[in-house]
């Protein structure tokens, strides 16, 4: 009998330099649990090494302040609907988010409608401000993982249960 090896589809959507960091470790942990993991991603040179296909540099993509934003609108919006088509195009089994919460919030709105897995890695900061996040979140983020132990508590207080992972910056110094 001929067995089958299922392959699991990971599309990761990191933004800057943090990101690129913090998905090469998540990639690392996914690929020890996950030997035959396919990853595609827009994040880095680190994100890169671990393995998958690059589908954007967040150098591309570096647009900072609200003045720039504006000014490179259609850049911007572009670059959303870029996402969500190669997203559809991959059909991954779960689209996973790092931090860089205006672009990714966007696209996981999209994704949950279009009936995507969803997973948040590193929260964007809404305990800090814009609390009013956290039901678009709840919505649309199937699963959240949080680096912080007070964001546990944070997102209880909404009856939204997430996953307390530790800080990825001490697997940064140990590796």
């Amino acid at each position: 009998a001929q067995i089958t090896r299922l392959v699991m589809k990971y599309y990761i959507v990191a933004g800057e330099a943090s990101g690129d960091l913090h998905g090469s470790n998540l990639m690392k942990a996914i690929a020890k649990q996950d030997t035959n993991a396919d990853f595609r991603f827009w994040g880095g040179d680190l994100m890169q090494e671990v393995g998958g296909t690059l589908v954007k540099h967040y150098k591309e993509r570096a647009i900072m302040g609200l003045i720039e934003v504006i000014l490179n609108l259609r850049k911007v919006l572009g670059m959303i609907s870029f996402c969500k088509k190669d997203i559809k195009e991959y059909q991954p089994d779960v689209v996973i988010f790092i931090v860089n919460s205006g672009f990714n919030v966007r696209i996981a709105k999209w994704a949950r409608v279009e009936g995507f897995r969803t997973n948040y890695y590193i929260s964007p900061q809404v305990w800090a401000s814009r609390a009013s996040r956290v039901e678009s979140i709840k919505r649309d983020v199937d699963e959240m993982f949080v680096i912080l132990p007070f964001e546990k508590e944070f997102y209880k207080k909404y009856e939204y249960d997430v996953h307390f992972v530790g800080h990825p910056l001490l697997d940064a110094i140990a590796d």
